[in-house]
């Protein structure tokens, strides 16, 4: 076996074969919002893109592959940390690029508004939370609700944190109690379950983590039977997943089969990854492409959209298409590299002295503007084996 960490203490080489597939991914999800989705073009997409639609229909399963590799890479990063330490590192990786995201777009629809008008201002300050689906505030991009799943996620495994620490008997123990819970949850009568459940997407973090698992110590049949349970889940979530994405109408007219492949396809890379089959992966590029997928998610959806209904009728179709997604590609390196990486480290050690405070029990001196002396800090071990 070919392991990324021996006995789960020597620090985690990056893994670029994690960013091609989430490279990867993201390109399915813009293949599917520009191409599948009618609201940009003002005529059916079957009738703009007849040829290249039916394979659009199934990018929405790169979210379903973002999950995976979010559940492997939660699991690697989180290893060793205190749940103050998963926070800083969360909230400053997420947060720069979201806030850019939200500003880019509000200025887009409210410049361009055919496809999508911003309603209310206030939603918009909700939105800056990433709490919105929660309190039930409409996304400013519908692509943000992917955001919220990932925030469930997180609070499930800093409890692990919290409680038991991260190891690999409370990882094990974590992914069969969530499992039990995403069997029950559809049929039990309580809303807080269900909501922290999430039957139809922890099937793909828990086999992450499972993954991870695997590739940090060794497989061995207990894993192998997690992540077994998790893609006969995965599948049977299909058809609701598709209803969900392409409506009841085109889903009954649009084969299942694909997805199914997809999705196996999926669990075989990553089980790959797991067992070290694509260490040899090591691209130089894919770290840096790796690097604005995140940013590259947040802006592509609605202001795509808007840019696409707004030329449609100057340029064909698919100029149209790749003219935009190089444009968003190019805004997301911006981002980036202008806001997510000197603001996230700013917002990163504001964050750890805040932490150091509590953990002090004060907050840093007599008047609380004074500064706990900062020790230095551990690689961020995401950033380090995955560029997210």
């Amino acid at each position: 076996m070919s392991a990324g960490i021996a006995a789960g203490d020597r620090k985690p080489r990056r893994l670029a074969a994690l960013d091609a597939v989430r490279i990867l991914a993201a390109l399915g999800v813009v293949f599917y919002h520009y191409v599948a989705l009618d609201s940009a073009w003002g005529e059916p997409t079957a009738a703009v893109f007849p040829r290249l639609r039916p394979l659009a229909v199934y990018g929405w399963l790169g979210v379903e592959v973002f999950f995976l590799v979010s559940g492997f890479v939660i699991c690697m990063s989180v290893w060793g940390r205190t749940v103050g330490d998963f926070a800083v590192s969360r909230i400053s990786r997420l947060f720069p690029a979201y806030w850019a995201g939200i500003a880019f777009t509000c200025l887009v629809l409210l410049t361009w508004p055919e496809v999508r008008p911003l309603k209310s201002f206030a939603d918009v300050v909700v939105n800056l939370s990433m709490l919105q689906g929660g309190v039930g505030v409409p996304n400013v991009d519908d692509a943000y609700w992917t955001l919220f799943v990932e925030l469930k996620f997180y609070v499930l495994f800093a409890a692990v944190v919290a409680l038991r620490g991260v190891t690999y008997r409370s990882c094990v123990l974590f992914c069969g109690l969530w499992t039990v819970a995403g069997v029950v949850a559809p049929t039990a009568d309580s809303v807080a379950l269900y909501f922290f459940a999430i039957p139809s997407h922890s099937p793909y973090f828990i086999a992450g983590i499972a993954f991870h698992l695997m590739r940090r110590f060794r497989p061995n049949a207990v894993l192998w039977a997690v992540v077994g349970v998790q893609f006969l889940l995965a599948q049977h979530y299909v058809h609701g997943r598709m209803i969900s994405s392409l409506g009841r109408a085109v889903t009954d007219r649009t084969p299942a089969w694909p997805a199914h492949v997809i999705i196996t396809l999926g669990f075989l890379v990553m089980a790959a990854i797991a067992l070290g089959a694509l260490d040899r992966v090591q691209w130089r590029w894919l770290p840096h492409a790796g690097a604005i997928t995140y940013p590259f998610y947040l802006i592509h959806m609605m202001a795509g959209l808007t840019l696409i209904h707004r030329f449609r009728d100057d340029v064909a179709p698919v100029p149209l298409v790749l003219s935009v997604t190089a444009l968003m590609l190019t805004l997301a390196w911006g981002i980036h590299r202008f806001v997510e990486r000197p603001l996230g480290r700013m917002l990163r050690d504001s964050l750890r002295r805040g932490v150091q405070d509590i953990r002090a029990g004060t907050p840093g001196g007599p008047t609380g503007f004074g500064r706990v002396p900062s020790q230095p800090a551990a690689p961020d071990a995401e950033r380090v084996t995955s560029g997210r």
